[in-house]
Order: C-alpha cells, then sequence, then structure tokens
C-alpha cells in the first residue's frame, strides 16, 4: 500500500471511530447501573449487562406510544412525499406545458429558504387549520420535498422517451406507464429517497414540539427528553430509549447500503 492511501486510509479509520464512538457508548450506557454513571474515571463497558433500563423505559413511560406515533407519521408521511414528488417529477420529465422549467427551478428555489425561519407562520396556519395536536399536523409541513423531485427527475430522465412514444401507441396511460415502466426502471432512487424522508421525518424535534401539547401525540424524538432524572443521575433509561431509536436507523443502513449509494449514484449521473 502507497503512503498516500495508507494515509487516507488511517484517516478514514480514525474519522470512523470518532463518528461511531458516541453510538457504541450509548449502546454501553444502556445497561449501565446508577452507581456506574457516576463512577470515576468514566466507565467504557458495563460491569453486568442487565435489561432493566429497557423495562423501565418501556413500562414506566410512554415510549411504546411515542415509537407508534413516530412510527406512523415516518411511514405515512415518507409515503405521501415521495408520492407527490413521483408524480411532479414525472409531469416535468414527459410532459410539456408552458413555464415547466420556470415551476421546476421555482421550486427548487425554495431550498434556499432556512426552515427555521419559516417555522413561526407554519405554525400559525396549522394553528388556523386546527391541526395542533394531530397527526397531520405534524408531517404536514415536510410533504413537499424540492431534494427529491429533484433527485426523481434525474432518475426518470434515464428512461428514454421513445418507451412513452410506444406504451401511448398500444393504448397505456399515463400512470400505469408510471406504475409499469418507470418506477420498476428507477426503483432504487424511489427507495432511496423513501428511506431518506423516513429517517428525516423520524428524527423531527423541533416542529412536533411545537404542534403538540398533549403527551400522548409527541414523537419519539420530544417523548425521549422526558425519560431523565437529571437530579439523581439515573440515566439508564434514557439511554436505553436512545438504543432502541438508533437500532432501526442502523440496521436499515447495514442490509441495504449497497442499494443507497447506487440510488444515490444513478441519481447524479444524469444532466
Amino acid at each position: 500500500m502507497k503512503k498516500g492511501e495508507l494515509a487516507k486510509a488511517i484517516t478514514a479509520t480514525l474519522l470512523a471511530l470518532v463518528v461511531l464512538f458516541p453510538i457504541y457508548w450509548a449502546f454501553s450506557a444502556s445497561f449501565f447501573s446508577l452507581k456506574e454513571f457516576s463512577a470515576f474515571p468514566p466507565l467504557l463497558f458495563p460491569k453486568s449487562f442487565s435489561l432493566d433500563n429497557f423495562r423501565r423505559a418501556l413500562t414506566e413511560s410512554l415510549l411504546p406510544r411515542f415509537m407508534f406515533n413516530s412510527l406512523l407519521v415516518s411511514i405515512v408521511g415518507s409515503s405521501l412525499r415521495m408520492i407527490i414528488a413521483i408524480f411532479a417529477a414525472f409531469a416535468v420529465v414527459f410532459f410539456r406545458f408552458p413555464g415547466k422549467n420556470f415551476l421546476f427551478f421555482l421550486i427548487l428555489a425554495t431550498m434556499m429558504l432556512p426552515g427555521d425561519a419559516l417555522i413561526i407562520e407554519n405554525y400559525l396556519t396549522i394553528s388556523r387549520m386546527g391541526l395542533l395536536d394531530s397527526y397531520g399536523g405534524i408531517m404536514s409541513v415536510y410533504l413537499l420535498a424540492p431534494v427529491q423531485l429533484f433527485m426523481l427527475r434525474q432518475g426518470f430522465k434515464t428512461v428514454p422517451k421513445t418507451y412513452i412514444e410506444v406504451a401511448s401507441v398500444d393504448g397505456c396511460s399515463d400512470f400505469r406507464f408510471l406504475v409499469s415502466v418507470v418506477l420498476p426502471l428507477t426503483k432504487s432512487i424511489v427507495l432511496t429517497l423513501w428511506l431518506h424522508s423516513f429517517v428525516t421525518i423520524w428524527n423531527l424535534y423541533l416542529w412536533p414540539l411545537l404542534v403538540t401539547n398533549d403527551p400522548a401525540m409527541r414523537t419519539v424524538q420530544v417523548g425521549i427528553t422526558m425519560l431523565g432524572y437529571a437530579e439523581n443521575l439515573d440515566f439508564g433509561p434514557t439511554f436505553a430509549a436512545i438504543t432502541l431509536l438508533v437500532l432501526p436507523s442502523l440496521l436499515i443502513f447495514l442490509l441495504l447500503r449497497k442499494g443507497i449509494v447506487a440510488g444515490i449514484t444513478k441519481g447524479t449521473i444524469v444532466g
């Protein structure tokens, strides 16, 4: 191995350790007893492996309800987000209508608007619509995604235009062409973007905190802050809950990492 390649490998390894260490320590701390949290120097390994912290996190709090709320909002919100983006990208690529390019770039321009600058107006809108403390209120502002639209447009452009011409001659409708031809050819991109949307909505904190007052409507990222007992260093249930939250995203990445990389690459190489 050349010196340059060795330096890159060492740097990549160190960066990976920096990223992975907090995940490891959170998993390890989920098995700590109350005394082990106050130990000095801090422990890297639990002295014993007990599931008591997991039991407490699941039984002494609304964590199962929080996880259900997040799961419902993430699945439904991601699916609706992708359906809207798919139809929009299909229209941009395969239809001709006045102002198509202007509308497309206008939508992309909204990516330059910081979310924090719109949060007050979004809250007032949701409040006027009576959607506070509702699943619709949590997911509504994330149903439109310019990034998904752009990536799907790039992927749909890989489908030859002659396909839709041949399909129309055979009497195939636009919707059937989308479902039967376009989506199967770009399924890696669609899956990647759906997973990205799922993780994004799953990890939301500020917006669900603002639009929910009922504890039973809290999402998991908000509800997890209600598990701590800082006055007596009883962090075990909190770290157990964090471990439960990280594992799904980690497993999805490990199982589908090749498809995710292929989908991202396929969506960016088309001009």
